[in-house]
Protein backbone atom coordinates (compact mmCIF):
# COMPACT_ATOMS: atom_id res chain seq x y z
CA UNK A 1 0.00 0.00 0.00
CA UNK A 2 1.44 3.39 -1.04
CA UNK A 3 2.06 5.51 2.09
CA UNK A 4 1.58 8.86 0.30
CA UNK A 5 -1.63 7.60 -1.24
CA UNK A 6 -2.93 6.54 2.17
CA UNK A 7 -2.19 9.94 3.72
CA UNK A 8 -3.91 11.81 0.89
CA UNK A 9 -6.90 9.49 0.89
CA UNK A 10 -7.41 9.80 4.63
CA UNK A 11 -7.11 13.60 4.52
CA UNK A 12 -10.14 14.10 2.31
CA UNK A 13 -12.41 12.11 4.60
CA UNK A 14 -10.89 13.19 7.90
CA UNK A 15 -12.80 14.81 10.68
CA UNK A 16 -11.16 17.27 13.05
CA UNK A 17 -11.53 15.63 16.45
CA UNK A 18 -10.21 12.08 16.04
CA UNK A 19 -7.42 10.76 13.87
CA UNK A 20 -8.92 8.85 10.92
CA UNK A 21 -7.53 5.48 9.91
CA UNK A 22 -7.98 3.24 6.90
CA UNK A 23 -8.89 -0.26 7.96
CA UNK A 24 -6.27 -2.90 7.23
CA UNK A 25 -5.86 -6.63 7.57
CA UNK A 26 -8.12 -9.55 6.70
CA UNK A 27 -11.11 -8.04 8.52
CA UNK A 28 -10.97 -4.68 6.76
CA UNK A 29 -14.35 -3.67 5.31
CA UNK A 30 -14.01 -3.56 1.54
CA UNK A 31 -16.68 -2.61 -0.99
CA UNK A 32 -17.57 -4.54 -4.14
CA UNK A 33 -15.38 -2.17 -6.16
CA UNK A 34 -12.30 -2.37 -3.94
CA UNK A 35 -12.68 0.68 -1.70
CA UNK A 36 -11.59 0.33 1.93
CA UNK A 37 -13.49 1.66 4.95
CA UNK A 38 -12.12 4.70 6.81
CA UNK A 39 -12.80 4.86 10.55
CA UNK A 40 -13.40 8.25 12.22
CA UNK A 41 -14.10 9.83 8.84
CA UNK A 42 -15.56 13.24 8.01
CA UNK A 43 -18.79 11.52 6.95
CA UNK A 44 -20.57 8.70 8.78
CA UNK A 45 -19.53 6.18 6.15
CA UNK A 46 -16.47 6.66 3.94
CA UNK A 47 -14.43 4.38 1.70
CA UNK A 48 -11.33 5.16 -0.36
CA UNK A 49 -9.01 3.52 -2.83
CA UNK A 50 -5.80 3.28 -0.76
CA UNK A 51 -3.63 3.01 -3.86
CA UNK A 52 -4.69 6.31 -5.45
CA UNK A 53 -2.80 9.50 -4.57
CA UNK A 54 -5.47 12.19 -4.38
CA UNK A 55 -2.81 14.90 -4.44
CA UNK A 56 -2.52 14.38 -8.19
CA UNK A 57 -5.95 15.98 -8.69
CA UNK A 58 -6.44 19.75 -8.95
CA UNK A 59 -9.74 20.02 -10.85
CA UNK A 60 -13.31 18.91 -10.21
CA UNK A 61 -16.06 18.23 -12.71
CA UNK A 62 -19.68 18.42 -11.49
CA UNK A 63 -21.14 15.11 -12.61
CA UNK A 64 -24.77 15.65 -11.73
CA UNK A 65 -26.91 14.40 -8.89
CA UNK A 66 -29.80 12.02 -8.28
CA UNK A 67 -32.73 12.85 -6.01
CA UNK A 68 -34.98 10.09 -4.72
CA UNK A 69 -38.04 10.84 -2.58
CA UNK A 70 -39.70 8.37 -0.23
CA UNK A 71 -43.11 7.27 -1.44
CA UNK A 72 -45.49 8.81 1.09
CA UNK A 73 -49.25 8.75 0.67
CA UNK A 74 -50.86 12.13 0.09
CA UNK A 75 -53.49 13.12 2.64
CA UNK A 76 -55.63 16.14 3.25
CA UNK A 77 -54.65 18.79 5.77
CA UNK A 78 -57.44 17.76 8.12
CA UNK A 79 -56.45 14.08 7.91
CA UNK A 80 -52.83 14.98 8.58
CA UNK A 81 -53.84 16.92 11.67
CA UNK A 82 -55.77 13.94 13.04
CA UNK A 83 -53.06 11.40 12.29
CA UNK A 84 -49.96 10.49 14.26
CA UNK A 85 -47.82 10.37 11.14
CA UNK A 86 -44.43 12.07 11.09
CA UNK A 87 -43.78 11.62 7.35
CA UNK A 88 -45.64 13.77 4.86
CA UNK A 89 -46.14 13.98 1.11
CA UNK A 90 -44.02 16.51 -0.83
CA UNK A 91 -45.59 18.34 -3.76
CA UNK A 92 -43.88 18.35 -7.15
CA UNK A 93 -43.26 22.07 -6.72
CA UNK A 94 -41.46 21.57 -3.42
CA UNK A 95 -39.53 18.60 -4.76
CA UNK A 96 -38.14 20.79 -7.50
CA UNK A 97 -37.41 23.58 -5.05
CA UNK A 98 -35.43 21.17 -2.88
CA UNK A 99 -33.48 19.94 -5.90
CA UNK A 100 -32.73 23.52 -6.98
CA UNK A 101 -31.73 24.58 -3.45
CA UNK A 102 -29.36 21.67 -2.84
CA UNK A 103 -27.81 21.99 -6.29
CA UNK A 104 -27.27 25.73 -5.80
CA UNK A 105 -25.70 25.29 -2.36
CA UNK A 106 -23.25 22.60 -3.46
CA UNK A 107 -22.32 24.49 -6.64
CA UNK A 108 -21.62 27.70 -4.73
CA UNK A 109 -19.57 25.92 -2.07
CA UNK A 110 -17.41 23.96 -4.51
CA UNK A 111 -16.61 27.19 -6.35
CA UNK A 112 -15.08 28.49 -3.10
CA UNK A 113 -12.42 25.78 -3.16
CA UNK A 114 -8.88 27.13 -2.81
CA UNK A 115 -7.26 23.95 -4.13
CA UNK A 116 -9.55 22.76 -6.91
CA UNK A 117 -10.75 24.48 -10.07
CA UNK A 118 -14.22 23.65 -11.38
CA UNK A 119 -14.06 22.52 -15.01
CA UNK A 120 -16.03 20.52 -17.56
CA UNK A 121 -13.08 18.92 -19.37
CA UNK A 122 -11.79 15.43 -18.42
CA UNK A 123 -8.07 15.40 -17.67
CA UNK A 124 -5.49 13.33 -15.75
CA UNK A 125 -5.78 15.75 -12.81
CA UNK A 126 -9.58 16.02 -12.77
CA UNK A 127 -12.10 14.31 -10.51
CA UNK A 128 -15.77 13.90 -11.33
CA UNK A 129 -18.07 14.55 -8.37
CA UNK A 130 -21.36 12.62 -8.47
CA UNK A 131 -23.89 13.19 -5.73
CA UNK A 132 -27.25 11.93 -4.65
CA UNK A 133 -29.90 12.44 -2.02
CA UNK A 134 -31.87 9.27 -1.38
CA UNK A 135 -34.95 8.39 0.66
CA UNK A 136 -35.82 12.08 1.13
CA UNK A 137 -38.69 12.50 3.56
CA UNK A 138 -40.51 15.56 4.90
CA UNK A 139 -41.60 15.79 8.53
CA UNK A 140 -43.51 19.04 8.02
CA UNK A 141 -47.31 18.60 8.03
CA UNK A 142 -49.41 20.42 5.42
CA UNK A 143 -50.04 24.07 6.17
CA UNK A 144 -53.47 24.97 7.50
CA UNK A 145 -54.59 28.58 7.74
CA UNK A 146 -55.60 29.42 11.29
CA UNK A 147 -54.17 26.32 12.92
CA UNK A 148 -52.02 26.43 16.03
CA UNK A 149 -48.25 26.67 15.69
CA UNK A 150 -46.26 23.53 14.90
CA UNK A 151 -42.83 22.99 16.44
CA UNK A 152 -40.51 20.25 15.21
CA UNK A 153 -37.05 18.94 15.97
CA UNK A 154 -36.47 18.20 12.29
CA UNK A 155 -38.14 19.32 9.06
CA UNK A 156 -36.97 16.22 7.22
CA UNK A 157 -34.06 13.92 6.47
CA UNK A 158 -32.26 12.18 3.63
CA UNK A 159 -29.26 9.99 2.85
CA UNK A 160 -26.37 11.68 1.08
CA UNK A 161 -24.17 9.65 -1.28
CA UNK A 162 -21.06 11.25 -2.82
CA UNK A 163 -18.62 9.62 -5.22
CA UNK A 164 -15.37 10.98 -6.59
CA UNK A 165 -14.28 9.37 -9.84
CA UNK A 166 -11.17 9.67 -11.95
CA UNK A 167 -12.34 11.63 -14.99
CA UNK A 168 -10.44 9.48 -17.50
CA UNK A 169 -10.95 5.97 -16.16
CA UNK A 170 -14.28 6.63 -14.40
CA UNK A 171 -12.88 4.61 -11.50
CA UNK A 172 -14.42 5.45 -8.11
CA UNK A 173 -11.66 6.60 -5.73
CA UNK A 174 -13.82 7.80 -2.85
CA UNK A 175 -17.38 7.26 -1.63
CA UNK A 176 -19.22 8.84 1.31
CA UNK A 177 -22.62 7.92 2.72
CA UNK A 178 -24.45 9.66 5.53
CA UNK A 179 -28.03 10.06 6.69
CA UNK A 180 -28.78 13.38 8.30
CA UNK A 181 -31.84 15.20 9.58
CA UNK A 182 -32.50 18.84 8.73
CA UNK A 183 -32.54 20.07 12.30
CA UNK A 184 -31.44 23.11 14.25
CA UNK A 185 -28.09 23.25 16.01
CA UNK A 186 -28.34 21.79 19.49
CA UNK A 187 -31.44 19.80 18.59
CA UNK A 188 -33.62 22.81 19.38
CA UNK A 189 -37.25 22.89 18.33
CA UNK A 190 -38.05 24.58 15.00
CA UNK A 191 -41.19 26.60 14.38
CA UNK A 192 -42.47 25.04 11.15
CA UNK A 193 -43.54 27.47 8.46
CA UNK A 194 -42.49 28.05 4.87
CA UNK A 195 -39.66 30.45 5.73
CA UNK A 196 -38.12 28.41 8.56
CA UNK A 197 -38.49 25.10 6.72
CA UNK A 198 -36.56 26.28 3.66
CA UNK A 199 -33.98 28.02 5.82
CA UNK A 200 -33.31 24.69 7.57
CA UNK A 201 -33.10 22.87 4.24
CA UNK A 202 -30.48 25.35 3.04
CA UNK A 203 -28.47 25.06 6.28
CA UNK A 204 -28.74 21.26 6.09
CA UNK A 205 -27.35 21.21 2.53
CA UNK A 206 -24.69 23.77 3.42
CA UNK A 207 -23.30 21.68 6.28
CA UNK A 208 -22.73 18.78 3.90
CA UNK A 209 -21.34 21.00 1.14
CA UNK A 210 -18.88 22.74 3.46
CA UNK A 211 -17.58 19.41 4.76
CA UNK A 212 -17.03 18.20 1.22
CA UNK A 213 -15.26 21.39 0.14
CA UNK A 214 -13.08 21.45 3.26
CA UNK A 215 -12.16 17.82 2.70
CA UNK A 216 -11.13 18.53 -0.88
CA UNK A 217 -9.08 21.57 0.10
CA UNK A 218 -7.32 19.67 2.87
CA UNK A 219 -5.82 17.25 0.33
CA UNK A 220 -3.29 19.89 -0.76
CA UNK A 221 -2.58 21.44 2.64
Amino acid sequence: MNKIAVIAAVTIVAGCAVEPTIQTGPNAETTFDGLVRVDNARFAGAWVDPDVDLKQYTKIIPGGAEFEFRNVQKMSTSAARRSNENEFWISDTNKQRLIDTVTEVFTEELQKSESFTVTDEPAPDALIIIGGLHDIVSQVPPEDVGRSEVWLRSVGEATLVIELRDSLSNEVVYRAVERRAAENVGNQMIRANTATTWAEVRRWASRWAVRLREGLDSVHE
